[in-house]
């Protein structure tokens, strides 16, 4: 009977301890990232100066649920089609002019990776032309596509995934 008492007691003193640990918030997962207006201004300005499309992660994906990067198009026509099913796209517009189509259906889809379709047309979608300052937000699920035919087209792209993207 006392060891019965004593197994009650120290099971009694384990509960009381830590039910008496206060739970605090979490600790950021990686540092955090501040691009001054000058840094993003010279970041597309280096990608203006290299040959064809180009990107430059600001903060990658691995291990996240986004990436943000700095998208630079010199000429972008005849693109495919895309949907992401499982990640939603917002760009902020930096220089230059593109024309989006957004939304409507993808015709013969083909799923290049799990959950991520293409398409060489679309239909019933809307086309819209954007330009330095402009905000976009695409949802997942919604076809879109780019084109750049002027001189050039510079873009922040956020991310943001449904589920941590692999490392």
């Amino acid at each position: 009977m006392i060891r019965a008492f004593a197994v009650a007691a120290v099971c009694l003193t384990l509960t009381i301890l830590g039910a008496s640990q206060v739970r605090g918030p979490s600790a950021p997962s990686k540092p955090y990232v501040v691009k001054t207006k000058q840094q993003v201004a010279d970041i597309y300005r280096e990608l203006e100066k290299q040959d064809g499309n180009k990107q430059f992660d600001v903060a990658p994906a691995q291990g996240t649920q986004m990436r943000v990067a700095v998208f630079h198009d010199e000429k972008r026509e005849n693109d495919l089609f895309e949907v992401h099913d499982a990640s939603d796209d917002i760009y902020y517009i930096l220089a230059g002019e593109a024309s989006l189509m957004l939304g409507g259906t993808l015709s013969e889809p083909n799923e290049i990776s799990p959950g991520e379709w293409r398409s060489k047309s679309g239909s019933g979608g809307q086309r819209v032309t954007v330009k330095k300052g402009d905000l976009v937000v695409v949802p997942r699920g919604t076809p879109h596509q780019r084109t750049v035919t002027g001189k050039g087209f510079s873009m922040i792209i956020i991310k943001v995934f449904a589920e941590t993207a692999a490392p």
